[in-house]
């Protein structure tokens, strides 16, 4: 981990030390750029695998980066290639010529694809070929925007997290992606899917009936929201109030007075709460909680990359992580379709804070 190290506990340092190998073990040198890949743990039984799950971090500093060859979209892409039976896509844009490529592949294979996307995308060249391809794309009919970034491949596996399927989000901006494989969460996000694709059911119309909002996968507690629908701002606040010791976010949008509050008192508390936020949305967007933050005595910076630092992520006490489409606003609690994972795991927490701490080390 780069930096100083953020936790204030007792860990022993050798933990720490161990920890810190695992997550330099998982450096893969994939078509040039690194990823960052989750390290799974051994299967404890159910329909689990024991790789149950698998975690990308866009790399917009590498030289390789540059190629836009061999990101996180490259994965993507061969998940889709081993389709055999579906692909939904709920993608706010797809300007990846990689995607589009395996999606009509696995369409002229007879693998069912379905996609959703922003109506203002409509338009993108990509998404026209798709739909030239013979691959039905329907743009969403909602006030707010659909700004959810998941795909559902064979009802099994589900990528979801902060990054649009586009070269930005692939190449130049920060952002995240995990593959989780279990089919409860395959269910749960199928069924966003058809409320929009098949009941044409976006925003506020989209009814709370997700099939598995919180359930066990490999021993780690999952949670799924989806928002407007299932009040993901009163469980953000919630998960906030009940950390212990130490709160990390990054944010691309960060506008609630909500959230903002409960950090500002958790940091009065004593817990250490750190952030960054992404520079343009907090030096030009009204209502942005930078300043506040910053005057209310939070160690919260201005992120550094010149592109976009696009994450939407919680870090709780090392053990929790919020991550997914759901920007700290108004819009993502009230209008967009969004989703977020919950996730209760100190290993997957570790590599999301590692990744904090790059991006607080480089933010000002």
């Amino acid at each position: 981990m780069k930096g100083h190290s953020r936790r204030r506990s007792n860990t022993p340092l050798l933990v720490s030390l161990v920890m810190l190998l695992a997550l330099l073990a998982c450096q893969l040198e994939v078509g040039g750029t690194p990823l960052v890949t989750g390290v799974a743990r051994p299967d404890e039984g159910g329909d689990a695998p024991s790789d149950w799950y698998t975690l990308y971090f866009s790399q917009p500093e590498a030289p390789s980066s540059k190629s836009l060859r061999g990101g996180p979209d490259r994965a993507l892409a061969e998940d889709i290639r081993q389709a055999r039976v579906s692909v939904d896509v709920a993608a706010q844009q797809l300007d990846l010529w990689s995607l589009r490529d395996a999606l009509i592949a696995a369409h002229r294979q007879g693998v069912q694809v379905r996609i959703v996307t922003e109506s203002d995308y409509m338009d993108g060249e990509e998404i026209q070929e798709l739909i030239q391809a013979g691959i039905p794309v329907l743009g969403d009919r909602g006030e707010g925007l659909m700004h959810d970034k998941f795909m559902v491949i064979d009802r099994q596996e589900v990528c979801t997290g902060s990054m649009n399927f586009t070269v930005n989000g692939a190449y130049r901006n920060d952002n995240n992606l995990i593959c989780i494989r279990s089919k409860n969460i395959a269910e749960d996000y199928t069924t966003e899917f058809e409320e929009m694709f098949v009941n044409k059911r976006f925003g506020s119309g989209s009814p709370a009936n997700t099939p598995y909002p919180t359930f066990s996968l490999n021993g780690t507690l999952l949670e799924v929201y989806f928002s407007p629908d299932d009040g993901t701002a009163a469980r953000l606040l919630a998960l906030i109030q009940e950390a212990r010791e130490s709160i990390y976010f990054l944010a691309y949008s960060f506008t609630s007075d909500e959230l903002a509050d409960a950090l500002i008192a958790q940091a009065r508390a004593g817990l250490r709460v750190e952030g960054v936020l992404e520079r343009s949305q907090a030096e030009s967007n009204y209502g942005a909680q930078f300043e506040r933050l910053r005057q209310a005595g939070i160690e919260v910076r201005l992120d550094g990359n010149p592109r976009s630092m696009h994450h939407k992520v919680i870090v709780l006490d090392d053990e929790v992580v919020v991550t997914g489409s759901y920007n700290f606003s108004n819009s993502a609690e009230t209008k967009n379709d969004e989703n977020i994972l919950i996730i209760h795991s100190p290993e997957i927490a570790a590599s999301y804070v590692s990744e904090f701490s790059r991006i607080f080390d480089q933010a000002r």
